[in-house]
């Protein structure tokens, strides 16, 4: 294993050991990593911008989103990262953290065209110099591929932060609404054993409502945000747009006073466009949740309205039976004994009692069931 100088900035190796399904994902993220180069290869040369990041994210990032469904993040790192990528002969993508995290000693959630996957690794030791304007990169190497941090040895582990990071990190929106869906279920509406049920439910209907209010208000104040990012970056992609003839025009009259404070201002935007754009990004991804959790609130909503129907009818029911019934019978007497026996054991064991489900359940139960006995039996008649 390789050891760095101490206190000297090094490249900290991950060795990934990725399935299948990660392997090729991976895979594919370099591939629509080249693609990306390409395209903003044809850009430059179309529309003359050369390498300046603004104009080549105004003509090229949709395009590249379209075509190659990159991460947004990457596709924002990838547009300064051309000559890096050629001098790398496309054997390294740039990270941050929003593309990696490292979940606990020994696992890493890397973004990908096809989405986040969890992958295993072992640590590598470290490779000597970084002096990156990237936090980290994902190497492609002969026999598979490794994550490169980089890093000031002896300084706290990378891993520890990330952790640390997680540990303290607050409850978020979305548990809370896993929370309330799990509240709404068949047997946790059945453990409020003793209580008006139709209540309990009255009462998570009532919450469900308020989140729903809440989860709508989070989208508009992001959406909002939205605007108001999108609106800053079109005023810098339309000033860096007039502003490179001027700087041409300068330089052809000789004036490189003015040739100067123009490529200043230039470099000004471009500071202001990179931060611009990571926030545009993190505040994408505050929409995906907010949109997610509005979608499963309403959800939610509908299942517990669903819930107070199935409830309101059982008790109406049940009050008919009591009232047609005989006061005392040997049968009544029978399910009174059942439904607490019944009852005790759910207290004793943890497990409460059942609430029958619709006819319409029984039936896509029953059609499940059916499906999967032919199933078996197709492969069952395939081996022999």
């Amino acid at each position: 294993m390789s050891q760095s100088p101490r206190n000297a900035p090094s490249a900290l190796r991950y060795r990934l050991a990725p399935d299948p399904a990660a392997k090729a994902a991976i895979e594919a993220t370099f591939q629509a990593y080249d693609r990306m180069m390409e395209i903003l290869d044809e850009v430059a040369r179309t529309h003359n911008v050369g390498s300046n990041v603004v104009l080549l994210h105004a003509h090229a990032y949709e395009p590249i989103r379209k075509e190659t469904a990159l991460p947004s993040r990457l596709v924002t790192l990838g547009l300064r990262d051309r000559n890096e990528y050629r001098a790398a002969q496309g054997r390294r993508l740039p990270l941050d953290d929003k593309l990696a995290k490292i979940k606990g000693p020994a696992t890493i959630s890397i973004a990908t065209v096809q989405g986040r996957f969890s992958v295993p690794f072992d640590y590598a030791g470290y490779a000597e110099g970084w002096g990156q304007s990237v936090p980290a990169h994902l190497i492609r190497t002969d026999d598979g591929f490794e994550v490169h941090y980089g890093v000031t040895p002896n300084s706290l582990p990378e891993e520890e932060n990330a952790m640390d990071t997680i540990a303290a990190a607050p409850d978020n929106f979305l548990s809370r609404v896993g929370r309330l869906i799990a509240g709404i279920a068949y047997d946790a509406i059945e453990q409020a054993e003793g209580k008006n049920k139709l209540k309990v439910v009255g009462q998570a209907i009532r919450e469900i409502e308020r989140a729903e209010s809440e989860a709508r208000d989070a989208l508009a104040a992001a959406r909002a945000e939205e605007y108001r990012l999108n609106a800053r970056r079109t005023e810098i992609e339309r000033e860096m747009t007039d502003l490179a003839p001027k700087i041409e025009g300068a330089i052809t009259d000789g004036r490189d006073d003015l040739a100067r404070a123009g490529i200043a201002r230039q470099m000004d935007l471009e500071a202001q466009f990179e931060v611009l754009s990571r926030a545009i990004d993190e505040n994408n991804e505050k929409i995906e949740q907010c949109v997610t959790s509005l979608r499963a609130v309403l959800s939610a909503l509908q299942d517990a309205e669903q819930r107070r129907a199935d409830l309101e009818k059982s008790e109406a029911h049940a009050s008919h039976q009591a009232a047609t019934s005989p006061r005392k019978s040997g049968g009544a007497s029978a399910t009174a004994k059942a439904l607490r026996a019944g009852r005790a054991v759910a207290r004793a064991t943890g497990v409460p009692q059942g609430i029958p489900y619709s006819s319409d359940i029984d039936e896509l139960s029953a059609l499940h069931r059916d499906k999967e006995i032919a199933a078996r039996l197709a492969r069952l008649k395939s081996r022999s």
